[in-house]
């Protein structure tokens, strides 16, 4: 019997300890469906012989364009409460405070062109304005992730999350020997 209530026990700790903390940590490739390729628009394409002045640049370009803001999303994620890493853009501030933003993969994304897939990026509001926020910084964010999709001028997104909790993200040191 002892035995039986320990194996229950050592099965329900991860469980506990998981909901405690209330958020699934997730990677930006959870976000898209398994299978989607996100440079499909891309093949066949040489890009080394493409000049930036190109016609073909530019009419790629648009096409990947077109693609990537209808890009599909993850439907299980819908309604999840998540923890997710990545830089901000923001949209509006109130003074120092930033009211609402954009959560992207890697640095640059939505500042420089092409943005990202729309299924890249989250239209994020906080519960509370976050004070001295910069562009491109790096956060962790938490909180309850929706397919809502839409422009924000600076990017289309195909996600929202409602943060609850918006902390800066900090590289983790290993132990010095």
């Amino acid at each position: 019997m002892l035995r039986r209530c320990l194996l229950l026990l050592a099965l329900l700790v991860p469980l506990v300890v998981t909901a405690a903390k209330g958020y699934r940590e997730i990677q930006w490739d959870d976000l898209m469906p398994k299978g989607w390729d996100p440079m499909a628009a891309f093949k066949g394409v040489d890009l080394n012989r493409l000049q930036d002045s190109d016609p073909k640049a530019a009419e790629l370009l648009a096409k990947v364009r077109i693609e990537w803001d209808k890009a599909p999303v993850e439907p299980a994620i819908n309604g999840q409460r998540v923890k997710i890493p990545g830089f901000v853009v923001p949209l509006e501030r109130k003074g120092d405070e930033v009211i609402e933003f954009l959560l992207v993969p890697y640095f640059g994304a939505c500042v420089h062109v092409p943005p990202p897939p729309s299924n890249q990026v989250i239209h994020v509001v906080p519960s509370k304005p976050v004070k001295g926020m910069r562009t491109m910084e790096t956060f962790w964010i938490s909180g309850t992730l929706t397919l809502q999709g839409g422009d924000s001028g600076m990017g289309v997104y195909a996600y929202r999350m409602n943060a609850e909790r918006v902390e800066p993200y900090e590289v983790k040191q290993g132990k010095k020997r």
